[in-house]
């Protein structure tokens, strides 16, 4: 797990300082807030971006809607996780590790609460 971070840091810079480590052969989903960043021996799955004045080929938009449609579930996760004002809302206290602590409550209310929903979604596959 990594220490939380305020909002104006960029995603590339927090990755680079934290130092992260994925097990060798795993897969990395990243958006391209993390253009640039590569970790060895770590498949790194992300969106074609189209060329300047071109167009991207079929094939490439395919999988640009497969790993978008993966891509959402994480947003709606991120988005589940803010309904929690105290996520997103600065907070006065700076008793070390206590954001983290929210952050961490946070998310176990978040997946409590999806264990009550109606619905869920099928796993897509890249």
């Amino acid at each position: 797990m990594t220490p939380s971070f305020e909002g104006r840091h960029h995603d590339k810079y927090i990755a680079d300082q934290v130092g992260y480590c994925v097990p060798p052969g795993s897969t990395l989903s990243q958006d391209t807030g993390f253009q640039g960043f590569t970790l060895p021996d770590v498949h790194i799955v992300q969106p074609k971006k189209k060329p300047k004045g071109g167009e991207l080929r079929e094939k490439e938009k395919e999988i640009n809607r497969k790993i978008a449609s993966i891509r959402i579930r994480v947003e709606h996760a991120i988005s589940g996780v803010k309904r929690y004002r105290i996520v997103k809302d600065k907070l006065r206290n700076w008793k070390k590790g206590f954001c983290d602590l929210v952050m961490e409550t946070c998310c176990g209310l978040h997946n409590f609460r999806l264990n009550f929903r109606p619905w869920c979604y099928e796993t897509p596959t890249i």
